[in-house]
């Protein structure tokens, strides 16, 4: 992947994205009184061009892609591309280097991780692709 590719997503992302790192809590569906703590970790991108976030999809080689359902009056359709956890994680640092509005959230995941390493891993998406495999 060229670095213009990294740095156009990471503009897309700045304008139109949306970074969740927070701890919430979850009851359990049997048991009345059980309460889960667990971390929802989660980046995406919505725009109203489907081939755009279809790209991007397609350039990155990870996470989803949906209609994203409006709610209320009808207006343009909006389409999503996210991911969560792990490969949030993997955004965040491909992100890192190019964005600026979002930094400090994307660092947040990072340290979430990785918090021994800050922010100096900047990954590769090759080769995480290639430890995927």
């Amino acid at each position: 992947m060229e670095i213009s590719e990294v740095a156009y997503i990471a503009g897309l992302f700045d304008v139109s994205g949306h970074v969740a790192c927070y701890k919430k809590q979850t009851k359990h569906k049997d048991r009345e009184n059980k309460v889960y703590n667990q971390w929802y970790i989660r980046c995406e991108i919505a725009l109203t061009d489907k081939d755009v976030i279809a790209g991007i999809h397609k350039t990155l080689g990870f996470g989803w892609s949906s209609e994203k359902k409006n709610k209320g009056t009808p207006k343009k359709q909006w389409w999503r591309w996210a991911c969560g956890h792990r490969d949030a994680l993997v955004f965040a640092k491909l992100m890192w280097p190019y964005t600026q509005i979002k930094l400090h959230k994307l660092e947040q995941i990072i340290d979430h991780y990785d918090p021994e390493v800050g922010n100096e891993n900047v990954i590769s998406l090759e080769s995480y692709r290639n430890e995927k495999r």
